[in-house]
């Protein structure tokens, strides 16, 4: 019998392990461990079979099947289902982990026990603040995780190059350095579509060289055209697509060959409306895939992980058979694991599930690589805290403590009053509105409109210490109350995002950052009502997930005493300077049109 294999240790390659798992399968060696008496969820066949065993050894499953008493020996761990579902480990196709305000470690920590086993994270975050080197550390970070941490190489560092300036930059050199590491699964998404339909020699640089790897290239076209730009970045590679929020969204990328990824995430509600493809169009639901994309940490403690999305997508109709494809097989395949993850079968990595209650997904029992990682919701392996350098830290530099006066925005006319662009925040979608406003003008400063839910947005540059501060308008926050609320993660240059109502708080604001090295942070009349400190990058917490996850609950409820109602408005927040999703955005070059990709004046 070989030795258990112990959590954060990555078990032998299924050609090593081979020799072993016949003679365990055959009777003529014993299993570490033994699950009998389970009803199986294949998502192969489709079925739910009832009176299944299972045996495991060096971390893979050996046997799947009826009868499992001949890999039973003397030092077998023997569990019995009861008649309890056998689900295999929940697999997350794209996410950032920045997203959740932890780290690596913390992340793992957080979703293991809502039944997370595998997990394709892009830290273009990082790359954006510190480049190659900070997907190095998220890399190694990944690697010593007791699950499946896939990392995909950033693709668009900066996002769109010339209407916003990074803190760092990714070359077509640096992907394919990257396509020679051990964790390195395929290219995160390609947001600058443009570039890819245009042929651009660094978007094609990067696609080539993942192809050539022979992995696979993530995708990202945020517009709802699909008209011959779609169809000019279809050809250029990407192999799926998460930004999709509409039915035919799905239905358009699937008859492209893409794989459409829908999302739920903490802000972003994307299946409901693109499952409909399946539900009630009929396309087959193998070429769909459930993710989540960006998860706070308060969202992840509170409401869960992969879980939670399969949960809603049963309720919107999907057999649970099929919800469990979609976060499973369907994974595995897209990114040609399926030798490796995604199903209870011979020879595949021993992550599953002990589910009591299939259609709410009620999980009772974790194992991965065939080690109990949680029960009864509470993570019972111990996973050793991740320690950043120091050149990770201390990352924000303002070149100058900033002044209300910062903020003011000068009338381009001696009129009495101007129309101006205004960004609309959509309430649990990406994109944002291009909107107008009519403004009143006091001693040639242009003032905001709180009646009408006109308050201020400024980006301040944080990576070189210019001092330097674009402002603008926004809407949608409905905050009521004195108050500013700034972040340093602002996706997807990472410049700092400051949003309010009140200068004086704006300035308080910022500087508070760039005390606590980052992080997001609210004040209102001068006082601090709340803080997530983010010291890592000026994106993740060194803490524990639920610390952070106390902070963040009460940083929403901070929010929610100043009037504003969004649901998870500190992800809305963090979005307002990703110029690759349209409508409106502000970046370090000025306002950004996304429809055209140009940079426009911010009055008409």
């Amino acid at each position: 019998m070989s030795k258990q294999t112990k959590a954060g240790t990555k078990p032998a390659t299924w050609t090593e392990s081979a020799p072993l798992l016949v003679d365990v399968a055959m009777g003529r060696s014993h299993a570490d461990l033994v699950v009998r008496n389970g009803r199986l969820v294949s998502v192969y066949s489709g079925e739910i079979i009832a009176g299944m065993d299972i045996a495991v050894v060096a971390g893979r499953f050996a046997f799947v099947g009826h009868g499992v008493e001949h890999c039973i020996g003397p030092k077998t761990k023997v569990v019995d289902a009861g008649g309890r579902y056998l689900v295999p480990g929940l697999c997350d196709a794209h996410m950032h982990v920045e997203s959740g305000m932890v780290t690596v470690t913390e992340f793992t920590r957080a979703v293991i026990p809502h039944g997370t086993t595998s997990m394709f994270i892009d830290p273009h975050e990082i790359a954006n603040v510190l480049g190659l080197e900070g997907v190095r550390l998220m890399h190694d970070e990944a690697l010593a995780m007791p699950i499946n941490v896939h990392v995909q190489m950033p693709s668009c560092v900066p996002s769109a190059p010339g209407l916003e300036n990074a803190g760092a930059a990714i070359t077509p050199a640096d992907v394919a350095e990257a396509m020679t590491w051990p964790n390195i699964i395929g290219l995160g998404e390609v947001m600058n579509f443009p570039g890819v339909a245009n042929n651009d020699a660094t978007m094609r640089g990067g696609i080539d060289a993942t192809v050539k790897a022979g992995k696979t290239v993530g995708g990202h076209f945020a517009s709802p055209e699909l008209g011959r730009a779609f169809h000019g970045y279809v050809a250029g590679g990407p192999e799926d697509d998460h930004e999709g929020t509409r039915m035919e969204d799905a239905i358009a990328r699937v008859r492209q060959g893409m794989r459409a990824m829908l999302r739920l995430g903490s802000a972003w509600y994307d299946v409901a409306s693109q499952i409909k493809a399946v539900t009630e169009q009929g396309l087959d639901p193998r070429n769909f895939i459930l993710c989540t994309d960006d998860s706070h940490s308060g969202t992840l403690v509170n409401e869960g992980h992969m879980d939670r999305v399969v949960r809603h997508a049963i309720a919107q109709g999907l057999k649970p058979v099929t919800a469990i494809q979609m976060a499973t097989l369907n994974t595995a395949q897209h990114f040609r694991l399926e030798r490796e993850i995604g199903s209870i079968t011979p020879g595949r990595l021993a992550d599953f599930l002990i589910v009591s209650d299939l259609s709410n997904l009620t999980i009772d029992r974790v194992y991965a690589r065939g080690t109990l990682v949680a029960e009864k919701g509470k993570l019972v392996t111990d996973i050793p805290a991740y320690n950043y350098p120091s050149f990770a830290k201390n990352t924000i530099k303002l070149g100058k403590k900033l002044k209300a006066k910062d903020f003011d925005i000068k009338a381009p006319t001696p009129a009495k009053h101007v129309t101006a662009r205004v960004i609309g925040v959509i309430e649990n979608q990406a994109p944002t509105k291009a909107l107008e406003a009519d403004l009143s003008v006091s001693d040639g400063i242009v003032q905001m409109d709180r009646r009408n839910d006109v308050c201020q947005i400024a980006l301040v540059e944080r990576h070189r210490g210019t001092g330097a501060v674009v402002n603008g308008f926004v809407s949608g926050f409905g905050y009521t109350l004195d108050c500013a609320m700034a972040s340093t993660v602002a996706h997807d240059s990472h410049h700092m995002i400051v949003v309010g109502t009140n200068k004086e708080d704006m300035a308080k604001a910022a500087n508070r950052l760039g005390e606590v090295g980052g992080g997001v942070v609210l004040f209102s009349k001068g006082r601090e009502l709340a803080v997530v400190e983010m010291p890592i990058a000026g994106l993740m917490s060194d803490q524990r997930a639920e610390v952070v996850a106390a902070k963040a609950d009460k940083l929403v409820n901070a929010m929610r005493a100043m009037g504003c109602s969004l649901n998870n408005a500190y992800m809305q927040h963090s979005l307002l300077a990703l110029v690759v999703i349209p409508e409106l955005r502000i970046s370090d070059v000025g306002i950004i049109d996304v429809r055209t990709f140009e940079k426009v004046d911010l009055f008409l």
